[in-house]
């Protein structure tokens, strides 16, 4: 379109409505990456036009911009362009057209295009609508992130452009996959007049992300002051949200299943009243919050309620459902019942996946039958399903209830030989065991392993190993062990020690409880690194040296001996 422009091929009149329209060329624009024209014979028929521009010159109602614009012949079919006016129509014509094939780009996600387009614009001396920012701004964060669509919007806020409420959202939106709800909250408070809903569920999913309930408690007010519908997703979201009161860092007592109650029947009644009906995820995360506030009478009868509606629709419920009623009944230790919705769910002839067997494999252990847990295997197996760490950690788990660790060091061994990657889920089952029934030689030996595949122990860990010691009245190498093991929950490196030596002695060594206070504010954003700086600044409360090399400990080098030796032998 801009080579027929500088070939004077517009007829550029109006219509009655007062709309532009050029009444002898029609170009077609081509939707996504299809950009270019082609002639017949399959060539490309664009020529590329070096631009030197001096536009500006002048500037008047009748005669419109003018602007001089040089080029060089190219071949037989080259364009040279000497000095050449455009008039305040085509200029027009031309922007908006740049407008429209910048919002493809948005669609079309193609932020090189769209960056094309903009430089070329700006050779041509045609200033961006706000409406072509707002397209430009949507293909920039759809790929690059928010970061490169807030300098443009600095960009914008110079020229005195006011952004447009797609664009607002379209930030809003990358902010918060980004994980950045400030920014994010931000933007949806600058947008004025929207029915989407799209970018308040981005933000409700952040929230969900970062278990901020509380953050999401105003935008849904901003919702419902903006009149914007929800949609099955927004209920999904505030399902997982909402749903539960005390879980997951307590368990639910009588008074958080009553206000979870509430809570559930409340996004219930909405969701009748938009006349919306639950999808599956939505089913999903309600049975979800039932089961982790310990409410199985209501999850069961919730299960059996949706399990009735979609009989009538001739369907079933989703694998997925199934598979979170098994867990949490596993969780609450209602082996019995979850047997039962196993058997349910193989006779409306739906096939277990891999979640499922690791599930019911854990349910074995809750009733100590190693030999059902095989046979389970077998059916996993047969079914083209690999084991994996979790269904290795089941299986350990119910050799560790009948106290065999014998046989569950073996099972470890065949995990690693058949290339499963032990995690550190598994590691604590095997030391949670093992400090319960004093084995610290088992102890030892899983240190040592997990030092040597580089598997950062955590606070379960440090627990674990500090009492099975104590227990048996070891209390100096139960402080070695716990600095040794809290320096590896900071890191497996040591160089990372001494780059942050400084830092972290001001913090285990003031006296002030200015120190306590910062290592709090570290554990909201580093949980590991906070309880590991509180172990150690335990240990020198307690007058015991602190070494920044914690490999070099006597503790540390008698494990990797005995280690090599038990390897050997």
């Amino acid at each position: 379109m801009v080579d027929v422009a500088f070939q004077h091929k517009f007829s550029i009149n109006k219509t009655a409505e007062g709309k532009l329209f050029d009444s002898r060329v029609n170009i077609p624009i081509p939707f996504r990456d299809v950009l270019l024209t082609w002639n017949n014979h399959g060539k490309n028929s664009y020529h590329p036009i070096p631009f030197s521009s001096e536009y500006g010159k002048e500037r008047d109602s009748d005669k419109g911009v003018q602007f001089e614009i040089k080029g060089e012949e190219h071949g037989t079919d080259g364009i040279s362009l000497s000095e050449q006016a455009l008039s305040a129509p085509v200029m027009k014509l031309l922007r908006w057209s740049f407008g429209d094939i910048m919002h493809t780009c948005a669609d079309s996600k193609n932020v090189l295009l769209a960056e094309q387009l903009m430089l070329q614009m700006q050779n041509l001396g045609l200033e961006p609508s706000s409406a072509t920012y707002d397209g430009f701004i949507r293909a920039l964060v759809s790929v690059k992130g928010f970061q490169d669509g807030m300098e443009v919007l600095k960009g914008m806020q110079q020229k005195n452009m006011k952004p447009h409420d797609s664009t607002l959202a379209a930030m809003s939106v990358s902010c918060s996959r980004a994980l950045e709800l400030d920014l994010a909250e931000t933007f949806l408070a600058q947008i004025s007049n929207s029915h989407h809903v799209y970018p308040f569920n981005a933000f409700l999913e952040a929230c969900d992300a970062l278990d901020q309930s509380e953050r999401a408690v105003g935008v849904l007010a901003k919702m419902k002051d903006m009149n914007i519908l929800p949609d099955i997703r927004t209920y999904e979201l505030l399902f997982a949200l909402f749903g539960n009161v005390n879980a997951p860092y307590e368990d639910g007592n009588v008074l958080s299943q009553v206000d979870a109650a509430k809570r559930i029947n409340a996004i219930e009644m909405d969701m009748m009243r938009h006349g919306i009906q639950h999808s599956h995820l939505s089913m999903q995360n309600l049975l979800k919050a039932l089961g982790m506030e310990g409410m199985i009478k209501d999850m069961i009868q919730f299960l059996h309620a949706a399990e009735n509606q979609l009989s009538r629709r001739s369907t079933n419920l989703d694998i997925h459902i199934y598979n979170t009623v098994m867990h949490s009944l596993v969780e609450a230790k209602e082996s019995r019942m979850a047997i039962e919705i196993f058997k349910s769910m193989i006779s409306c002839g739906l096939s277990p996946d891999a979640a499922t067997y690791n599930i019911m494999i854990d349910c074995c252990s809750n009733i100590k039958c190693y030999r059902s847990a095989c046979a389970l295997i077998s059916m996993m197996i047969r079914d083209g399903f690999c084991l994996h760490a979790v269904t290795y950690t089941s299986l350990i788990k119910i050799l560790l209830n009948f106290e065999d660790f014998n046989e569950a060091l073996k099972l470890l061994d065949q995990a690693c030989s058949e290339g499963t990657q032990p995690d550190l889920v598994l590691y604590n089952t095997i030391l949670e065991a093992a400090s319960e029934m004093g084995k610290i030689d088992v102890i030892e030996l899983i240190i040592e392993q997990m030092h040597r595949e580089k598997i950062q122990p955590d606070p379960s860990t440090c627990s674990h190993v500090f009492s099975a010691y104590v227990n048996y009245g070891f209390q100096s190498t139960a402080m070695e062990a716990l600095q040794v093991l809290s320096m590896r929950m900071i890191s497996e490196q040591d160089d990372i020690f001494q780059e942050n030596r400084s830092e972290y002695e001001n913090l285990i060594f003031d006296e002030d409880s200015e120190s306590e206070s910062r290592i709090i504010e570290i554990f909201k954003d580093s949980a590991y690194l906070g309880v590991a700086l509180l172990n150690l600044r335990w240990c020198a409360t307690l007058m015991f040296p602190i070494s920044w090399l914690p490999n070099h400990s006597p503790w540390a080098k008698r494990l990797s001996i005995d280690y090599d030796s038990a390897c050997r032998g």
